[in-house]
């Protein structure tokens, strides 16, 4: 049971990675250093961006496709990350673009249950939870490093003393979100199996809701480790080197099933196929395969339910 669930709000003006360290640095200070408490959950809130619409030339008669993106990183970098993609797709099917970022996973997957978006990229995790009470359908799933599967990464600081899983024990920890797999699934299925839980196993543990601020607390040291998202790790350290600078990988999860693009039920059976077609060619268009390269993304490929039946495990696991 997570103790203490009151949030901080910012409305901030720099997204630069210096303020989200200052602003961290105040959350932990002003609340009476949260994480020396022992066995204490905080959540961190970064929320600034609700809906957005990508820019686009349009006339008036042009409809509307609304996209949602689980907050798998700071809200104003998911924007800037897939920005291009949906200016791609825009182009492509002629419909305006509107962008809505919601905090948690499960945010997101009201979203897709209320048929309030058309389209969204999730969490694997948040993709299990919502199909067990909902037909969303995968719509596409990208391929990383010539797989449509992903890993989690147990990160800490690169001159700390933690070199293996059980060394963070009565250590800090950073999750991502609670629906999320390599962000909380993956690091409580290993404190399972060491015969505990979190709440014992951990000094204390925090929700970022971001990987990329995750990483950012391991970094200043602010919590011992964390558990992260590979693809984003990856993705940092080749763009963003000197975010991971200071961190280490501790251990690396077996492979998942990648985050999908889903869609909702009842979205239109033509605009459905549109889109999957516009995805599963772009890495054919010059353009597209420009955007592709920048996400770190090889190409897009149907996906399979089945592939995600190793987290419907963990879960089952975690409940016994």
């Amino acid at each position: 049971m997570i103790k203490n669930q009151s949030l901080t709000r910012f409305n901030r003006i720099d997204f630069s990675p210096y303020y989200y360290v200052m602003f961290l640095g105040i959350i932990l200070c002003s609340c009476g250093n949260n994480l020396n408490r022992s066995n204490e959950t905080t959540i961190v809130d970064f929320t600034t961006i609700d809906t957005l619409k990508v820019k686009n030339e349009y006339n008036d008669t042009v409809q509307e496709l609304n996209v949602a993106v689980s907050a798998i990183i700071t809200p104003q970098r998911t924007f800037k990350y897939y920005q291009e993609l949906f200016q791609f797709i825009s182009s492509k099917i002629n419909y305006k673009i509107i962008f809505k970022q919601r905090k948690t996973y499960k945010e997101v997957n009201n979203l897709l249950r209320t048929g309030d978006v058309d389209i969204a990229f999730v969490c694997s995790g948040a993709y299990v939870d919502e199909k067990a009470v909902s037909n969303i359908e995968i719509l596409v799933v990208p391929v990383c490093n010539g797989k449509p599967y992903y890993q989690a990464y147990i990160i800490a600081n690169k001159n700390s003393q933690i070199n293996s899983f059980i060394d963070l024990k009565g250590k800090s920890f950073a999750f991502t979100d609670p629906l999320s797999n390599t962000g909380k699934l993956y690091a409580e299925k290993r404190v399972a199996e060491l015969g505990v839980d979190s709440k014992t196993f951990f000094l204390s543990t925090i929700y970022t809701h971001a990987h990329d601020i995750s990483m950012q607390l391991v970094s200043k040291n602010l919590v011992a480790g964390a558990t992260v998202d590979g693809l984003i790790f990856d993705y940092n350290a080749i763009f963003h080197p000197e975010s991971v600078k200071n961190l280490k990988i501790v251990e690396k999860s077996e492979y998942f099933g990648i985050p999908p693009v889903v869609v909702p039920q009842g979205l239109d059976k033509n605009l459905k196929k549109q889109v999957r077609n516009i995805l599963l060619t772009m890495h054919k268009d010059s353009v597209g395969k420009r955007i592709l390269d920048k996400l770190l993304i090889d190409k897009f490929i149907e996906g399979h339910d089945s592939d995600y039946d190793k987290i419907r495990e963990i879960n089952r696991e975690l409940k016994r």
